[in-house]
């Protein structure tokens, strides 16, 4: 369950990302607000995660799943533009994740 709360609360650090981004500098609402509480529900599901898991390994692959997640988001629904060489750093990015994930 600790490696689910994990998963989830990078979701939501993805979620939240997003919610901020189009919020338009925290000038919508509705945005600005969703923003929050994913905030709040990804460093909860954080916190229940770190419990059991120690730092070293909860809050890299944590950021990890984040930072994926959001150039994902970026690419899909921002249409943002990336080098082809940057593609290697996410997947270096990714292999890194798993690796913590494996040895730790």
């Amino acid at each position: 369950m600790t490696w689910i709360y994990l998963v989830v609360a990078g979701v939501f650090e993805v979620f939240w990302a997003t919610m901020m981004k189009l919020s338009n500098g925290f000038s919508h609402l509705g945005y600005a607000a969703a923003t929050v509480v994913g905030m709040i529900l990804s460093f909860g599901f954080l916190a229940l995660a770190t419990k059991h898991l120690p730092l070293s390994i909860a809050y890299p692959i944590w950021t990890g799943i984040g930072a994926v997640g959001a150039i994902l988001v970026g690419v899909i629904f921002f249409k943002d533009q990336l080098a082809p060489i940057t593609w290697l750093f996410v997947v270096m990015l990714i292999v890194g994740i798993i690796g913590i994930k494996v040895t730790g």
